[in-house]
């Protein structure tokens, strides 16, 4: 699969800002963004205040059907988290592509981009129109500048997930050990 590489990261998602016409539907459309990202678990901790404060520093972009997100080995700049819609994450090698999840209505993905620029593991493709909130590493970064306690308490939060990964990933490769083990031995005593 051929694709197009991002010409700057403004052309990726636009902030989220104020509107000076229908504030009344913007301020609904806030406490509902509010409510969202209180879904999701970077931001399950944070108080009414503090994801106030985070949706007024989001990013917020409509993709079309077909659209990538990213690209696999793009640096990561941030997170994702798919406000409406679904896309599917796949990998990309020499002529094959591999589906290995469908991430819908309120899943993310990306997290660990916040704290480094790593290369993307997989590609992000829409598999219908979608509306994406974008938290990048740099909003992260002066957040951590301007509200340090708020921006310390995301930190945290993420670095409880990233253990929580780790550790489910240290079972799953205990079991597949396990499980290796088991065939090993019944292959070296000929057991069916």
């Amino acid at each position: 699969m051929k694709h197009k590489q991002k010409k700057s990261f403004k052309n990726l998602i636009s902030r989220s800002g104020n509107g000076i016409l229908g504030l009344g539907l913007f301020k609904k459309k806030i406490s509902t963004l509010e409510e969202k990202l209180s879904q999701i678990p970077l931001f399950q901790t944070l108080n009414t205040n503090e994801l106030r404060e985070i949706s007024s520093i989001v990013h917020k972009r409509f993709y079309n059907e077909g659209e990538y997100i990213c690209y696999q080995n793009d640096p990561g700049l941030g997170m994702y988290i798919i406000e409406q819609g679904e896309a599917k994450v796949f990998l990309m090698g020499n002529n094959f592509s591999n589906e290995i999840a469908t991430i819908q209505t309120g899943g993310c993905f990306g997290e660990l981009s916040l704290l480094d620029d790593s290369p993307r593991s997989a590609s992000v493709i829409t598999t219908m129109n979608s509306n994406i909130i974008g938290f990048f590493r740099h909003d992260l970064e002066e957040l951590l500048n301007k509200n340090s306690n708020l921006g310390s308490k995301i930190l945290m939060r993420l670095a409880q997930l990233v253990s929580e990964r780790l550790r489910q990933t240290n079972s799953e490769v205990d079991k597949l050990t396990k499980e290796i083990e088991k065939l090993s031995f019944k292959k070296k005593n000929n057991i069916k």
